[in-house]
């Protein structure tokens, strides 16, 4: 049997779609300080981390759920959701997107932006987030 590949175009199309859900729902709900870093050339597990903070574990899961229902209403799933019992650090595995999000002392205290120095920064304008700068 040959394997079926999906043709470039509608990978993409399909990326950005997730992507654009991923960061509309996160600041749909509030998310702060929202960073993305290119993880591409440095992983090999993802491409892009979406990075967020909320300010009490309500918001925090209230930003996951959020996400979660309006990537799935756009047809996409995530691998696994882990962290989501605690509120603290909620990280939601969209496979080539990994989406992290925190309460502000526990993103303080990790800090990923700082251990993935290297890594392209796109920052993300919370009132036009999909701007073509």
């Amino acid at each position: 049997m040959k394997e079926q590949s999906i043709p470039k175009e509608q990978g993409e199309k399909d990326f950005q779609k997730k992507f654009r859900c991923c960061i509309q729902a996160a600041l749909d709900k509030k998310a702060e300080d929202l960073v993305v870093l290119e993880v591409a050339k440095f992983s090999s597990f993802t491409d892009y981390f979406i990075i967020c903070h909320g300010h009490s574990t309500r918001q925090v899961k209230g930003i996951a759920r959020h996400i979660e229902e309006k990537v799935g209403e756009a047809g996409f799933e995530p691998l696994g959701v882990e962290g989501y019992n605690e509120g603290k650090w909620i990280l939601m595995d969209y496979n080539d997107i990994i989406v992290h999000i925190f309460q502000k002392p526990i993103r303080d205290f990790y800090d990923l932006e700082r251990l993935w120095i290297e890594a392209p920064r796109i920052e993300i304008d919370k009132d036009n987030p999909f701007n073509s700068n």
